[in-house]
């Protein structure tokens, strides 16, 4: 991403794949083998796909309003896994409400949030990291940030046979194994879009049209990484929504990504220091991302209800169902809907039609 695409993203495993994959493998649905199989020939997909040129055709007859509000619809999101890591909000037994205002956690995560708020708007710069390295040290005395006993350990190497190019084909031939193809490369095609064209959006980055100059680059290295990082055992690599935290520190180019690669290889051997950053540190963070993210909702054209119905079902599916994949595709089936029963069918691009036939068993069998 840095030394090709030279674009300020980061790159790791999507957290939503992890999930989905691994709820699978535990309840013996699926071998870790079919897991990195299914993983990596979604990759390849998406390989061939950015290379024939059909994802910039995908992305060109996407609206603008409606990749004008994917930055807002990830700003919501950004803001939301903020509350729920810290506890701020509850998102327990299917309701909504406030956290305990009396744990530690959630007290400490407002007092960072106050102090990312304040330094910001002396203009001061590393605002973010510095309310996390705050946080963090103020979480001791409170028995929220535990120290570690070392802070350098040699990682555990003796699994890495079992996991490096373990792939199961035993079920290529069936239908559930493309099911689940096709999810995973929806899941990983749109959230990257999203997250390109939002944090892309933040950092001025977009043309007149909304389109990202040379997307190709971090869509062609988004999806080689996926195909790498199924031979190495990861599940699907896709750009991550908090290379928005970048760009507000600065960052507008390679580098940003360069130091991020160089951060998570020290991470590698630096782990016991790392891992005692707590949620309320990392949480407000997150929820003040969010906070810059949304400004992109200020230049939503809202004077046509046809055209501001997709933005909007897409931020609140992006706020409600915490997935950007979901997100964009509300938005897009929405949008085309609502100009369709409107009498504006004219007005979409033919290809959006097509779009929505596989965004809608994307939804059915996700």
């Amino acid at each position: 991403m840095a030394l090709y695409a030279n674009m300020p993203f980061a790159l790791s495993t999507g957290m939503g794949t992890n999930f989905l994959l691994g709820t699978l493998i535990q309840s013996g649905d699926m071998s870790f083998g079919g897991a990195m199989a299914i993983i990596l020939v979604s990759g390849i997909v998406f390989v061939l796909l950015t290379v024939l040129g059909l994802r910039d055709i995908i992305v060109r007859m996407i609206p603008k309003n409606i990749k004008i509000a994917i930055s807002a619809a990830i700003g919501f999101f950004i803001a939301y896994l903020g509350f729920s890591n810290t506890g701020i909000g509850s998102y327990e037994g299917g309701s909504i409400g406030m956290g305990d205002f009396t744990d530690p956690t959630v007290i400490l995560a407002i007092i960072g949030l106050i102090i990312i708020a304040t330094l910001t708007a002396y203009k001061v710069k590393g605002a973010i990291l510095i309310g996390i390295a705050a946080i963090t040290i103020l979480g001791i005395p409170f028995g929220v940030t535990t120290l570690p006993e070392h802070i350098f350990a040699i990682p555990d190497a003796s699994e890495i046979g079992s996991i490096c190019f373990n792939f199961d084909f035993s079920s290529f031939a069936s239908s559930s194994f493309w099911v689940w193809v096709f999810i995973a490369f929806f899941g990983d095609f749109f959230s990257t879009l999203g997250t390109v064209l939002g944090v892309a959006g933040k950092a001025k980055m977009l043309d007149k049209d909304g389109n990202l100059p040379g997307i190709e680059r971090p869509f062609l290295v988004d999806a080689i990484g996926t195909c790498v990082g199924a031979c190495t055992g990861c599940t699907t690599i896709t750009t991550f929504v908090e290379s928005s935290s970048g760009v507000e520190a600065g960052g507008r180019s390679g580098l940003t990504a360069l130091v991020t690669g160089i951060m998570f290889l020290i991470t590698i051997f630096m782990a016991p220091l790392f891992v005692i950053i707590p949620d309320a540190a990392t949480g407000p963070a997150l929820i003040f991302v969010g906070f810059l993210m949304i400004s992109g909702f200020a230049e939503i054209d809202f004077s046509d209800f046809s055209e501001a119905f997709g933005p909007f079902l897409m931020i609140v599916f992006g706020a409600f169902t915490a997935n950007i994949a979901a997100s964009i595709g509300a938005g897009i089936i929405g949008h085309v809907i609502i100009k369709v029963f409107t009498g504006k069918a004219k007005e979409i691009h033919p290809g959006l039609y097509l779009l929505c036939i596989p965004l809608v068993l994307y939804f059915i069998y996700n």
